[in-house]
């Protein structure tokens, strides 16, 4: 292996005036499995990120809320972090834009930029509230595009046609604050002479650190030539004051990004042996990357390198822009429940399941994406569960009877080598930022891994004699198989690689492991590591995201009408038979299906119940507990097909979620469960 890299890694700064929603956790997550990809591969790769704290919106979304400023960047401080743990982010620091790192690299930065003959002084005509009676920053002001003529846009940049411009630019322009149309006043403002690295611009642009789309966006502001930037705003406001001035504060977009700078400084600090110059110096060999959304492009690709340079300080070796998320094809609705807060998710779902299905869905471009919550369900359930699990669930109880050891064999030398040759072309893509490319290629893997399985039918070897051996060889096989792709998926879904570690009895599944082969290696107890996603799950998030916006406009969350029983049916309509009897149609509701025992063991602390893994067709399984333990021993029920009622609703119990029920004749001491020909296809339906 080549020498380790040094990665220094942030994510854009969620502003500290609200909650977090799925948006923002597209991004977090979407650095995160970067990261862990680079950690795993071996490098020294740091992932720093912070609350943007200051500005005109925090401060008066604190007075709202009765509190002061740092009260309540404070509280939002919690609640992000919370939220972000929540989603797995392996954050090596999460800081705060209010910090004195941050107040003392902001002046420093300045006076190096005021030294360099970079800062302008101009008394500039601004829009004020003479209502609210204060200055207005550019996204407190609303009105019609100059350029676009788009209605409702901010004062500092269209949301329709990106352009950039001032707010006293603005075509009818309003007040947020008060509706008021603003007045113009004088104030002497302070600009940073961005139009001086026009040349450096123009070069950097093309350098290979961006995109070639967001390159060819910025070249139509260097083409129209750059203005200078306000890099000031006058009190009131919630920020640093700029040195040498009374009433005058740096423009959270100054000090914001070198908050990422802050973070880090924060994090050497307190980290030894990690040294700041060694990532920031203008000669630094590390790599700097920002993950950020296309709509701060302006700031983080011509603004910020700017700044650096003329402040003599590394720029980045890469600015990695994203698209916006929409949910079910329109943009995220609160009337709808699909403005889902960060939070909302993880009192209803697998975090994990959000972090697969916005890594299957992205890419290294900055198109939108679309969580369409029906098909998140679906390639849940049948990547995941039905599939990458599977391969796990159908191997292990069979080395389990074995003695708890893989085999000294490798039953397909070839097949495990062409898995671990997958691996290079799935970390150049986790590399390359093309997530969605990489999930494709281990889903094919996964698929493979099922076929071999499915092809090998080891729960029918395990019948005939003298094929222990056999048995054993194919299903380590298929653990060598999922190891690997635990490994491939293990930046995505970190969690899991924890369970797989565990249950493989292994202390780390990295890129850097998977020319490992454990032969003769003891595993422990297969223990469920999935659960499927049920629609109604998604139905009560979205039901809870409804409540949340509801209580944040102050409105009391309307309660869910209660659905009113059909009712029954009169004589005239169907005679009633006290005899017992059905219709055919109440019979054609209920979905029988072959069902074939593929792992059964006992549950630890139920005295009547055996957890059974059924392979129910279509590469799909289901775990049903059932009460047969004083009937049955689990290993005379693996290979066995059964009759599933496959429809019947999911029961959560205290030892996992039952998914369906098997059939079986008799009761107390006579009890047999219904078993069907060895030769019927798993998943025939019975009929």
């Amino acid at each position: 292996m080549s020498e380790p890299r040094n990665i220094l890694v942030t994510s854009a700064l969620p502003y500290a005036n609200g909650q977090l929603h799925l948006g923002h956790m597209m991004e977090q997550i979407q650095t995160d499995i970067w990261v862990r990809f680079q950690k795993s591969m071996g490098h020294n790769c740091y992932y720093v990120c912070a609350d943007d704290t200051h500005g005109t919106a925090v401060m008066l979304r604190a007075e709202k809320e009765g509190m002061t400023a740092e009260q309540w960047i404070e509280k939002m401080h919690a609640d992000h972090l919370a939220d972000a743990q929540g989603f797995l982010i392996g954050h090596d620091n999460y800081y705060s834009t209010h910090s004195p790192e941050n107040k003392a690299l902001s002046e420093l930065i300045y006076g190096r930029l005021k030294e360099n003959g970079h800062i302008q002084v101009k008394t500039i005509r601004q829009l004020y509230d003479p209502v609210k009676e204060m200055f207005l920053a550019d996204r407190f002001v609303k009105g019609t595009c100059p350029k676009c003529k788009a209605e409702d846009q901010y004062g500092d940049a269209c949301e329709v046609c990106s352009a950039t411009y001032e707010p006293n630019e603005l075509i009818d322009p309003k007040s947020a604050y008060s509706g008021a149309t603003p007045i113009e006043k004088d104030s002497e403002h302070y600009f940073f002479d961005l139009p001086q690295f026009q040349d450096f611009l123009q070069e950097w642009t093309r350098s290979g650190t961006l995109q070639d789309s967001v390159a060819n966006k910025l070249s139509e502001w260097l083409d129209s030539g750059l203005k200078a930037w306000d890099i000031s705003r006058d009190a009131p406001y919630f920020g640093f004051e700029i040195p040498g001035t009374t009433g005058k504060y740096f423009y959270v977009w100054l000090d914001a990004p070198i908050g990422y700078m802050a973070s880090f400084k924060n994090l050497c600090d307190r980290t030894e042996g990690l040294k700041f110059d060694d990532y920031w110096a203008k000669d630094s060999k590390a790599e700097l990357y920002h993950f950020i959304g296309k709509d701060i492009i302006n700031f983080h690709a011509l603004f910020w390198p700017a700044t650096l340079s003329s402040a003599n300080f590394k720029t980045p070796d890469g600015v990695f822009a994203h698209g916006y998320i929409t949910v079910n094809g329109e943009k995220m609705s609160k009337s709808r429940g699909t403005f889902i807060q960060a939070s909302s998710y993880l009192k209803h779902l697998n975090p994990e399941y959000l972090r697969y299905y916005y890594a299957a869905k992205l890419g290294s471009g900055v198109e939108d994406i679309d969580l369409n919550l029906e098909d998140f369900a679906q390639r849940v359930n049948t990547d995941l569960v039905n599939k990458v699990v599977n391969i796990a669930s159908r191997c292990a109880g069979f080395v389990k009877k074995a003695g708890g050891q893989l085999s000294a064999n490798v039953a397909e030398p070839e097949m495990l080598k062409e898995f671990i040759a997958a691996g290079s072309t799935i970390s150049n893509l986790f590399e390359k930022r093309e997530y969605s490319k990489a999930v494709r290629e281990t889903i094919a893997l996964a698929d493979k891994a099922n076929e071999y399985i499915q092809a090998k039918a080891p729960w029918a070897m395990a019948k005939e004699e003298g094929k222990a051996q056999e048995v054993l060889d194919v299903c380590s096989m298929g653990i060598h198989l999922f190891r690997l792709i635990a490994i491939y998926l293990g930046p995505i879904l970190p969690e899991l690689n924890g369970k797989v570690c565990s249950f493989l009895n292994v202390n780390s599944l990295n890129f850097t492991d998977r020319e490992t082969v454990l032969t003769e290696h003891s595993i422990n107890k297969f223990k469920p590591l999935l659960t499927r996603i049920e629609m109604t799950q998604i139905e009560q998030l979205i039901d809870a995201s409804k409540a949340d916006a509801a209580i944040e406009s102050g409105k009391k969350p309307e309660a869910k009408a209660e659905k009113k029983p059909e009712p029954k049916a009169k004589k005239a309509d169907k005679p009633s038979t006290n005899d017992g009897t059905i219709e055919f149609d109440d019979f054609a509701t209920v979905d029988l299906r072959v069902a074939k025992v593929i792992a059964a063991d006992h549950v630890e602390g139920a005295d009547k119940l055996l957890q059974l893994q059924l392979d129910v067709g279509n590469g799909e399984t289901r775990q049903v507990f059932s009460g047969i333990k004083s009937h049955y021993q689990p290993e005379d029920l693996v290979g066995k097909n059964l009759v599933l009622v496959y429809n019947l609703k999911p029961r959560k119990m205290r030892f996992g979620m039952s998914e369906g029920m098997v059939l079986a004749a008799g009761e107390g001491k006579d009890l047999w469960i219904l078993e069907g020909n060895s030769e019927i296809p798993p998943g025939t339906k019975v009929s």
